[in-house]
Formats: structure tokens, sequence, C-alpha cells
């Protein structure tokens, strides 16, 4: 059977997406630069943040999160198989396109192949693969209307694209093609009036044709241009080409189409490359990248690619390896000069000492070289003008160091390796260096100590290339560790590296160690970024922002941000999206031990500078997630905090879309914050930052963490022995129980923060405590003991003012008065509920407050109303509802649909609330989400369906002891064997179903619509 062709986009033009030979219209504005966002870094993930910049630029309205995640559904539904193409990953979205779909693939696919066709000496093929990729451009991205940040992308394309073209140009030149490429070049001159290549090139092919005098106008053209335009002279090619031509050079004759030239051959070549490495492993894509720079180069000056990364991270390697590999087409000379940057004990090799050295490596004679350091670097860089030559600058220190030994005009491929990011090395290509990806570290570790014992133990390899932060030095000494010790696992060695305190200590062999080459970085650093590095390494997340950082550097913002990027140019950070800024592992146990050092009497403890930090970021971190919780959460009540001891600056948050963005970017590190906070022994602050964390927790779904974090802050509370404390996090700890099913658990918790709340006589947690048994209570089938709980709960809640808080409870009592039957009861308070929630702007209670209104109406038999109360929550539901709640409200649509005779329709809201991520995380919906699921297929006849789904809930449900649920699924498993024919099994759980809701005071009536 024939395949359907995959969905292709275009996009070097007008956006264009085709499904076959029919286009697919994507929506509006809006969508098309999403879109076209992702599609300009394909299989990248970008974040939320990045599109939504993209789409508006500088002005983006308040709901701009939400406008982008609505596009990215509107896409989705548009393309066929949009779910797969535009992948959730992480925080953000990525294309998941492969080059056949998309033609800037194929374009970057063409040029890669054009450049290695050229380099193998296959100029026919090369130049039918640059026709290729020519052709795929139809104009600017968008057309020229993509807005700021696709414009830019747009301009970098389509100077790649001139690029390619000037190449193309060159190759049928070198064909011997003249005239026939006149009217071509004008064409492109059009364009782009003021790059001189393209002007050489119409200079040579008219000249070719037999029109000097042309040639020399041509000339004449660009210079008034250039003069008027930029106020500038043609270059030193350009001119060199125009006195060819006058003197009617010989050189300047067209080849013989079918002619080969050899190449010449030069005597005396000297060389002292270090070792190319047997065992050089993964770095592909940066030496292709470097080869590549080599490949596509122009002009007339020494072409320069600066190597930069951390220590350790394989530069000098990966620069010998490219030297290796060019050494055939710069035959005059090989050398290597380690300009001692970052040697122990040494200084830097000044420039004028460099230029002797080069020229005794190429056999100059002492005595010709001067004795004054300007006349060495002069006669050096004459020298270096009359060869064709590699010069691997090693171990650079600075710009200042490499600059003086630079000369143009020359053949000279200049590789530069340095710890720093050479910003000011003019005209210089980069290649900076990162750790290694993790299947090229895990193959350097196998080449070293032997695929048998690799794979014997494949996991604890694995497992050392993380411990090992897949650099290359730290990888190659804990390999050479298992080498020299073969009667050593790999898991012993794993284990010794666990230990953060020691993992430094483990990773040096002979003269090779991670700390030293760190310590040398950091050495580097005048005092006061040294001691920046100590406090930011204290921070324990995975990255920070300018913001943290200026709380642990107690410096202002834009002061941290400053610090940050020129930690970042010596590699000492890295940075994996704007703004952002991470640690190496490595460098922060560097960090670490650097803070231990200086702790006073070397007792191993932190010192005070490094205590100070970690204070000043707590304080931050409950100051900013106070701000945070206010917009996202509001009505909460805060407990008294102490006053910060600086005063902290805040990322602006003007919108509950935005602290639900920078809940999500810093959540992880405020755990980890918190976890910190809470070896260090600094209680108080674990609570009360805890007590801010949960509220996010809760609402992403993430419920395991939910229910860790508040035993932390519980142990932390009673160490600390503070009441208060004590009782707050007693009454979060007895919610997370009851949202991870731990009924016993959570009563016992709500039973001892409600006498704490008695004894200090604290009004509004005695309201919440007895809130939080009523409902665990309720949960439990003990309805009889859980209502007046509630109900007394509500009356203080009301009288005390707390409206949030209310509207919690009268949502939970009101599902007890659905199950007794209650059903005007049900329906006030689940619409008091909403109409607090709503009031007080707390978008996710609203929600709540319309799942349980709507159930209610479906137990009522009121479908078309639940129908319509779905309709109205649903989208404004993501990116607000947790998860698990989301979950319920489709399989609850869908229910509310199947019955009004729109099953096929819907049925998809059911399959997506069952897959839904995090819900098996949260017991208590999960169960209510299965029958509901069940009740679903049951009504539209698939029961066998129906009774798989009663059956997991039943399990789930008997298993927490939510017998409220587990007498639904008994229920509904009696009604699907009956239709299937099993009147035994449908009577012994139709009989288990009836005692259980009579034991509750279930009435018939109820049963949630059956």
């Amino acid at each position: 059977m024939r395949q359907p062709a995959p969905i292709r986009f275009r996009i070097l033009g007008s956006l264009e997406c085709w499904d076959g030979d029919e286009r697919v219209h994507v929506g509006g504005p809006v969508s098309e630069r999403v879109l076209v966002t992702l599609l300009l870094e394909p299989q990248r993930v970008l974040p939320v943040h990045r599109l939504v910049e993209a789409v508006w630029d500088e002005d983006a309205p308040a709901t701009a999160a939400h406008q982008v995640r609505k596009a990215v559904a509107e896409l989705r539904q548009r393309i066929p198989d949009g779910r797969t193409l535009i992948a959730t990953d992480g925080p953000g979205y990525r294309a998941a396109v492969t080059p056949d779909q998309l033609d800037l693939l194929q374009f970057t696919d063409a040029l890669r192949r054009a450049r290695d066709h050229a380099a193998a000496g296959l100029p026919a093929e090369a130049t039918a693969l640059l026709r290729e990729a020519v052709a795929l451009w139809r104009g600017p991205v968008l057309s020229g209307s993509g807005g700021a940040v696709v414009d830019a992308a747009s301009a970098s394309l389509e100077e790649r694209r001139m690029t390619a073209v000037e190449q193309l140009f060159d190759l049928r030149l070198d064909a011997g093609e003249s005239a026939e490429l006149i009217a071509e070049i004008r064409d492109a001159i059009g364009g782009n009036p003021l790059r001189e290549t393209l002007r050489g090139q119409l200079m040579l092919a008219l000249y070719r044709s037999g029109r000097q005098a042309e040639a020399l106008e041509e000339y004449g053209t660009i210079r008034a241009v250039l003069d008027e335009e930029l106020g500038i002279q043609p270059g030193d090619a350009l001119r060199e080409l125009h006195q060819a031509i006058l003197r009617n050079d010989p050189a300047l004759t067209a080849p013989a189409p079918a002619a080969a030239t050899a190449a010449p051959t030069v005597t005396g070549s000297r060389s002292n490359l270090p070792y190319d490495l047997r065992d050089f492993t993964g770095r592909e894509e940066e030496l292709h990248k470097l080869l590549g720079f080599v490949e596509d180069a122009t002009g007339s000056g020494p072409l320069i690619v600066a190597i930069d990364g951390m220590g350790g991270s394989g530069k000098t390697s990966l620069a010998v390896r490219a030297a290796h590999r060019l050494a055939e087409r710069y035959p005059d000379a090989q050398l290597h000069l380690d300009l001692r940057g970052y040697t122990p004990g040494e200084e830097p090799l000044a420039p004028a000492a460099a230029a002797e050295a080069l020229l005794r490596m190429l056999g100059v004679p002492g005595e010709r070289i001067p004795d004054d350091p300007q006349g060495r670097i002069s006669l050096w860089r004459s020298t270096m003008t009359r060869h064709r030559m590699i010069l691997l600058l090693d171990n650079v220190v600075d710009e200042a160091q490499v600059k003086p030994l630079l000369a143009s005009p020359t053949g000279t491929v200049v590789l530069v390796t340095s710890r720093a990011l050479l910003v000011d090395l003019d005209a210089a290509h980069s290649v900076s260096l990162g750790t290694m990806a993790p299947p090229d570290s895990v193959a350097l570790i196998v080449g070293i100590i032997g695929e048998r014992r690799a794979h014997a133990e494949a996991a604890a390899v694995a497992e050392l290339a993380d411990l090992s932060g897949h650099l290359p030095l730290a990888l190659r000494i804990a390999a050479a560790r298992l080498r020299k010790r073969p009667r050593w696992t790999v898991r012993y060695l794993v284990d010794r590296l666990r230990d953060d305190t020691h993992r430094l200590a483990e990773l040096s062999a002979g003269e090779r160690s991670v700390e030293v080459t760190l310590r040398l970085s950091y050495e580097g650093l005048d005092a006061d970024y040294r001691k920046s590095f100590r406090l930011l390494g204290q921070h324990p997340g995975a990255d920070l922002d300018v913001y943290t950082a200026a709380a642990l550097l107690d410096l202002g913002v834009r002061d941290a941000e400053d610090i940050l990027e020129y930690l970042l140019d010596m590699h000492l950070v890295q940075q994996h999206e704007p703004g952002r800024y991470a640690f190496h592992d490595l460098v922060r146990s560097f960090a670490h031990m650097l803070s231990r050092a200086r702790s006073s009497g070397g007792t191993g403890e932190f010192s005070e500078e490094a205590a100070g930090a970690v204070r000043r970021l707590l304080e931050f971190s409950i100051t900013a997630s106070d701000a945070a919780c206010d917009l996202l959460f509001p009505g909460r009540v805060r407990m008294a905090r102490p006053t910060p001891s600086f005063r902290p600056e805040l990322a602006p948050l003007g919108t509950p879309e935005a602290a639900r963005d920078w809940f999500e970017r810093e959540q992880d590190s405020l755990l980890a914050a918190i976890a910190l906070a809470f070896r260090r022994g600094l209680d108080r602050e674990v609570a009360l930052l805890a007590a801010n964390v949960v509220f996010h927790l809760d609402l992403r779904g993430r419920l395991d963490d939910f229910l860790a974090l508040c035993h932390t802050a519980l142990a932390a509370a009673r160490r600390l022995g503070e009441a208060d404390l004590l009782r707050l996090s007693l009454s979060n700890l007895a919610v997370a129980c009851w949202k991870r099913g731990r009924f016993e658990d959570g009563i016992a918790a709500a039973v001892e923060a409600h006498r704490l709340a008695v004894d200090l006589g604290d009004r509004r947690g005695q309201a919440k405590d007895t809130g939080v048994l009523g409902l665990l209570l309720a949960t439990t089938g003990r309805f009889e003991e859980a209502l007046p709980r509630l109900e007394q709960s509500i009356a203080l809640k009301r009288e005390l003012g707390a409206e949030r808080a209310e509207a919690e409870s009268l949502s939970n009592v009101s599902g007890v008065y659905m199950e007794r039957g209650h059903f005007a009861q049900a329906v006030q308070a689940a619409s008091r509920s909403i109409e607090l929630a709503r009031k007080i702007g707390a978008s996710e209670k609203e929600l709540v407050g319309l799942n349980d209104l709507a159930q209610i109406q479906l137990a009522m038999g009121d479908v078309e109303t639940a129908a319509r109360t779905l309709a109205a929550a649903r989208e404004r539901a993501p990116g607000v509802l947790a998860p698990a709640e989301r979950a319920l409200q489709l399989v609850l649509s869908a229910e509310a649909e199947g019955r009004l005779g729109r099953r096929q329709q819907v049925l998809h809201w059911v399959e997506e609330a069952l897959a839904t991520k995090g819900l098996e995380d949260a017991p208590v919906r999960e169960a209510t989400v299965w029958n509901t699921a069940g009740r679903f297929f049951r009504q539209g006849g698939d029961h066998r369906r129906a009774l798989e789904l009663h059956r997991q809930a039943h399990a789930s449900a008997a298993k927490l002891g939510h017998r409220v649920e587990e007498a639904y699924a008994l229920d509904g498993a009696a009604q699907a064997l009956a239709a299937l024919g099993d009147a035994a099994g449908a009577a012994e759980q139709g009989a288990a179903a009836e005692e259980a809701f009579q034991s509750m005071a279930i009435p018939g009536r109820v049963r949630r619509g059956d």
C-alpha cells in the first residue's frame, strides 16, 4: 500500500504548508509567526517566552503566553499529524520535522554536501548542489513581515544564500564560463550593490568575455558606491584584480573546461604538531564546523578560528585533529606553540617571545632574529606572508597575546585555543566547546577501558559519564584510573565519585587534575570576580537568572549581569538560554570546595561569606515567591515574615501568566534551595518558603514533590519548635496526603494541626484544619462525621472574611451534599464557591467549582445545563487547572456531550483525559476519571472497555480506602458484566456496590446520572 506523502513546509519566502498536493492554511499572523519561529530552529525546544518575543517583539500583551499556547493548539488541529510535528517538550515546543519536510533543512544540507564535494575535488557535483540550494529560495522569511526576531533570522539566512551564490559563481568561473554569467551576476548585484565579491566576479567575467573596458568601468562604479555609501575604498582583493586587468595579467585567463592543474610540490615542510589522539571521540559537529570555515574562506587575510571552552573541554585535542586534517593543504609548515596562558607556575608568553619561537621553528638562524621585540614581531609577520602554513596558538590568555603575531595578506590558517571567549579578535571565526554528548562520553570511556569491561557494567559506565560532567578531561582521568586498576569495578569508582565533597580529589591522575585545571581559570580572575564566583556557586539549582544572582552577590541586577557575562566569557558559567546561567557540576563542586576552605579554622563548614549568600538567596526566594503567589493565588493568607536583611530586586510580574511562567522556570531551583536550607539548619526559611512553593506544585500536579516537600517542612518546623510554623506545615501535609490518597496519615496531621490551632487561639488555622479534616472524612465515606466539620469550617471562614478558604470548603461540601442526594444545597454551595473565586480572581478555584457544579447537574439528570457549564470552563482551563482536574473536566465534558448524542465528536476528550501525564500521581482524581470514563463507554455500548476502567478504579480506590469511588466502581462493573451476559458476576458486584452505598447512605437516585 502506498504511504501518504509527509507534510512539507516552505519558509524560505512566504510560509507554505503542503499535505501532498493540497495547501494547508495554518491560521492567522500569530499562528504563522509561532510556526515559522519553531521551523527556523528545527528539533530545538523553544520556551514560550521566546515565541512570545518572536510574535510581538517588545509589545507583548498580558495574554501573550496564553495566545501562543492557543496558537499551538490551533496549528496542531489544522496541520495533519500536527501533534507529532509540533511536540511539547519540557517548558516549550519543538518542531519535529525531518529534512525532507522542510526547505531550510534541505538548503543547509545542500550547502554542506556542496562543501564536501568541493573539498574532494568534485566541482561539477558541488555546482549542482549549490544550484539546488539557491533554487529553494523564494524570498525573505514570511515575505519580510515576520517582525524583528524572524527578520533577524531571515537576514542571517539571506547572508548564507548570498555566500552560496558567490561560491556558485566562483565554481562556474573556474569551469570556464564567462559571458553566460554576466547577466546573472548583474541581477545578484542589483539586490546587493555593496558586495565586493560579486563585483569582482562580474569584472572577471567581463574581462574574460573580451570586455576589458567594461570590467574597468565596473571597478570605478563600485569604488564610487563604496565611497558614497560607506566612506571607504575597495578591499585589497578587488584592487589587486583591477591592477591585474589593467596589465592584462595572463593569470586571469579562463581555464580550459576540462583541464586539471597539479598541486605544487613543496619540500622542506616543518611540523611540530602534537600527535593526534587515536581514541579521539565525538566533537564531529564542532570539527565539521571548524573545517567548514576553512573550506568557505574568502579574502586575503589570515584565516583565524578561535576555539574556546572551559578548562578540560578538549580544545587542544580538537585543534590538533583539525590541524592534522588540514596539513596537506598547507604544506609549508604546521606549527604548534603553547602561549602558556594557563600553565601552572609560568607567566603567559609575550608576543615577541612567541615570534622568536615561531621563527626558530621555521629554521630561521638565531643571528638573523632581531634583538628588539618589535623587530622580532616584524620579521615573523613578513616571514608568515610567504608561507602556506597552519599555526596552532595554544593556551592563549587574551586577544593582546595573539594580535601582534598576525599578518595580512597571508595563506596561513591560525587555530587559537583559549579558556576565554576572544570577542575582540577581528575577523575570527569561533567554535565554542561545551561538554560532550552523553553517547560520546560513554564511547570515550569504552575506548579507554575496553568493550568487554564497559559492556559488563553498561549502567555504571553511563553513570560514570554523568558524574564526570561529560567533561573530556574528567572522563579521561576517570577511565585512566579504571585502566590502571583492573580489579576495580566501574561501580566502585562511581560510588567514590558520588560524594560531592571528594569528587574533585578522585578526578586526579598523575599530572592531570580537574581541580588544578579549574583553579588555573579561577586564579586568573581579579579578586572581585573570584569572590563573585564563590558566591554564585552557592546557588543549588540547575540554573539561575540575573535577579537571583543579584541577591547572591548583594548587588544591583545590571552589575550582577555584567559579572555573569564576564564569567560566561571565561567559561566558568554556561548559558543554555538567554538570561539564564548555569554552573557545570564540577565547577560548582570547585566553588563549594573554595567556600569550605575559606571557613574559619578550616573545619569543612561553609564560610561566613557563603552562609550570607545562602541566607540572601532564601530571603529573595521567599519575597519573590510571595509576589508570584499573590498574583496566582489571590486571597491566600500569609504568615508574618521577618524583615529581609537587604532589599531584593524582583523580576517584573504584572499578570498571573507572568507569575505562572516565573514559577515554571524557578520551581526546581526553589525546591533545591529548600533542600539546601534544610541541610544548613535554616528551618524557619524552609517552612516559610515551602508554604509558598506547595501552591504551585499542587497547581502543576506534582503531587509527589508536594508531599515530599510537606514532610521536609514538617521536619524543619519540629526541629525549630515554633508552634505556628508547625501547625502550618501539618495543615499543608494533611492536604498533600488527601491528594496522594494517604487518608489516615492526612487525618492524623489534620487532627494535630487543629489541636495546635486551638492552643494558639488561631481561628484561621482552626477553620482550615476543620475543613481539611472534613474533606478527608468525606472521601473515606464518613459523611456523618464530615458534614458538620465542613459546615463549621465554612461558617468560621465566612466570619473571618477568608473568601478563598471559604470557596475551597464550599467546593468540598457540595460533593457531600450531592452524594447524600441534597441537590439544591449542593448546587447552592458550588455556585457560591464559584462566585467567591470569581470575585477574588482565583481562576483555578473557579474552574474547580465549575467541575463540581457540572457533576451535580449530571447527577440530577440536567445534562444540557452540565454541558453548558463545562463548555464555559474548557477554553480557560489549559495552564490554569492542575492536570488531574483538567482530566476530570474533559471526561465530564465527554459524558455530558455523549448523553446528548454527540459521542463520536468527543471521544478524543476521554482518551486525552486517560492519557494525562501526572494523573497517576493524583489517585483521588484518577479513580473518579476512570469511573466517569467507564460510564461514558458503558453508555455507548463498549462494555468491555467500561469493565476494564471500572476494575482499574476499584483496585485503586480500594487500596486507598476511597470508599465513595470504590462503590461507584463496583456498581459500574456490575452493569458492564450484566450487559456482557455474566449474570453471576453482575449480581455479586451489584450486591457489594449496594452494600457500600447503603453504608454511606448514598441514595439510589444519586449514582451520578445512572
